[in-house]
């Protein structure tokens, strides 16, 4: 059966997306983050108000690793993904870098 983050879980969560998209992703004005049971999704919001689907996240019981469901423009639906470290499992700011590096262009640093 799984399990809802308890509450700390999604405001940690929140905060570190938060924190890495400013950083990494200055191209997205904000995130949007929605809970439903198990799941976190994550949208995000372009220049001009356009939101993005972007993810969706699975908690498995730690805030470190989730699951990672990559949003499918194609279809609309979430698919189980395998991030470029093998696993279908990342932190969020991993999760957040393959989602951002399909859908929007990487910044130059």
């Amino acid at each position: 059966m799984a399990v809802s983050p308890p509450q700390g879980t999604k405001d940690l969560l929140d905060r570190q997306l938060s924190i890495h998209a400013r950083d990494r992703w200055p191209q997205l004005l904000e995130l949007r983050i929605r809970y439903r049971g198990a799941f976190a999704y994550i949208d995000g919001v372009l220049p001009g108000g356009d939101v993005q689907p972007l993810m969706r996240l699975r908690y498995f019981g730690t805030p470190v690793a989730w699951g990672f469901a990559l949003h499918l423009a194609s279809t609309g639906k979430y698919e189980d993904t395998i991030l470029p470290t093998g696993s279908f499992t990342g932190t969020p700011e991993e999760t957040l870098d393959c989602a951002c590096e399909l859908y929007l262009m990487a910044p130059d640093f």
